[in-house]
């Protein structure tokens, strides 16, 4: 049901999943990323989405631990950056994460980037992470099919999440088909390719029809589609206004309108072709 922001989707290993959070890409550390968690915890949501390499795992903690809503209510990811991948390292980068995070336990923790001849051993310590109850669920971001059926020849335990590139104008769908068939999740990321979409003339239609900004019409059909979404905004006002989704529906036909706005763009790096 998508009928409220505290709508979950089951994981395969049984985790609920809140379907929108917020994400902190690009927030600074100290005042504005702990006013954007709080505003985000105050207007409902209980998703974090963070990163090592975004260094603003402190303040996230800091919004979390003066919400004073009760930690098993939150949702917290973090992601293990590609200098720190490898077996013991990436034990280490976990570690150094939680303690920056001042937390026990992290909800989800993924691999950033599909770093080759690395990500499979970075692979072994997020399961081994999971077996030591660290971490509730794991999971891949950035992994294209090939990557994901490489993993799978010798993980343990599958990944929960792929946390991907995601918009109108990048649907993925040989990915997205490849994720459902194997019972992990897929997440987006930059559902509003950064804002390039918001004069669309398709989508302002629809929003106009439905009294919603392009925005909200956006992220309504990512969770239509199915997808997990994290829109980032550091203004109260927004952060609001990207959880007034729960309150209308897209047609099937406004869904089919804004699949074909697919053009396989990729705004941001090739998971193929990236040199960091």
């Amino acid at each position: 049901m998508l009928n409220s922001i505290s709508s979950t989707v089951s994981l395969h290993n049984g985790i609920d999943m809140p379907w929108l959070g917020l994400g902190v890409y690009k927030t600074e550390d100290g005042k504005q990323v702990i006013d954007a968690v709080k505003a985000a915890i105050r207007a409902g949501y209980r998703s974090i989405d963070t990163a090592a390499i975004y260094k603003n795992e402190e303040g996230v903690g800091q919004a979390i631990k003066q919400s004073e809503i009760p930690r098993e209510q939150l949702f917290i990811t973090s992601k293990v950056w590609n200098s720190d991948q490898g077996f013991e390292s990436t034990l280490r980068a976990f570690e150094e994460s939680l303690a920056r995070l001042n937390l026990d336990y992290l909800d989800l923790y993924l691999i950033h980037w599909p770093v080759e001849g690395k990500y499979k051993e970075t692979w072994r310590a997020l399961e081994q992470l999971y077996k030591d109850g660290k971490v509730r669920a794991i999971g891949v971001s950035n992994f294209h099919v090939h990557h994901l059926q490489d993993l799978l020849t010798e993980a343990e335990i599958k990944p929960m999440v792929n946390q991907v590139e995601f918009h109108p104008k990048l649907l993925q769908e040989e990915l997205r088909n490849f994720c459902r068939d194997h019972q992990i999740q897929f997440e987006a990321w930059s559902p509003l390719m950064h804002g390039k979409l918001l004069d669309n003339e398709l989508l302002t239609e629809i929003a106009n029809k439905h009294n919603k900004t392009v925005a909200q019409v956006i992220l309504r059909w990512d969770l239509q589609s199915g997808v997990v979404t994290i829109p980032k905004s550091t203004k109260e006002h927004r952060i609001i206004e990207n959880a007034s989704i729960f309150d209308f529906e897209l047609t099937n036909e406004e869904m089919r309108t804004i699949n074909d706005l697919n053009e396989d763009l990729r705004f941001g790096p090739d998971p193929d072709n990236f040199d960091f």
